[in-house]
């Protein structure tokens, strides 16, 4: 069995809950994957925009039974020095929360944003689709 663990970006967790492209890769790193604090607000705030109700995103959520990693201090100054080197690709602060959380638990960034395929960094990013 593979040591390797995964930090789901927003998009990847979006892209398995609603059955876009991608979504299979995603369910099949589920057990060894993490979500940061922040990432999973994403979700939700996105679930709710698109008409979900609460009450459907809470059940739904709790499913997928996957670790919740809290955003401490380290994890933010470390997504706001990541601001420079991501500003041309268009990442969020969001994004560099996944990222930088991923750098702290030496797991792989798992997203379905292509333009994270651009970055040139110390960070293993895969980017399903």
């Amino acid at each position: 069995m593979s040591d390797t663990r995964y930090m789901l970006d927003a998009s990847a967790v979006l892209a398995m809950m609603l059955g876009e492209d991608g979504g299979d890769q995603v369910r099949e790193r589920l057990a060894a994957s993490q979500i940061s604090a922040v990432n999973l607000s994403e979700v939700v705030a996105k679930l709710q925009e698109g008409g979900v109700p609460d009450a459907v995103i809470t059940s739904s959520l709790a499913e997928l039974n996957f670790d919740v990693l809290a955003f401490d201090h380290g994890q933010a100054v470390r997504a706001g020095l990541l601001r420079a080197s991501t500003r041309s690709n268009g990442l969020s602060l969001g994004d560099r929360a996944c990222l930088s959380a991923a750098e702290s638990c030496d797991a792989f960034a798992v997203t379905t944003d292509r333009a994270w395929s651009k970055l040139e960094l110390d960070i293993v990013v895969e980017v399903l689709r």
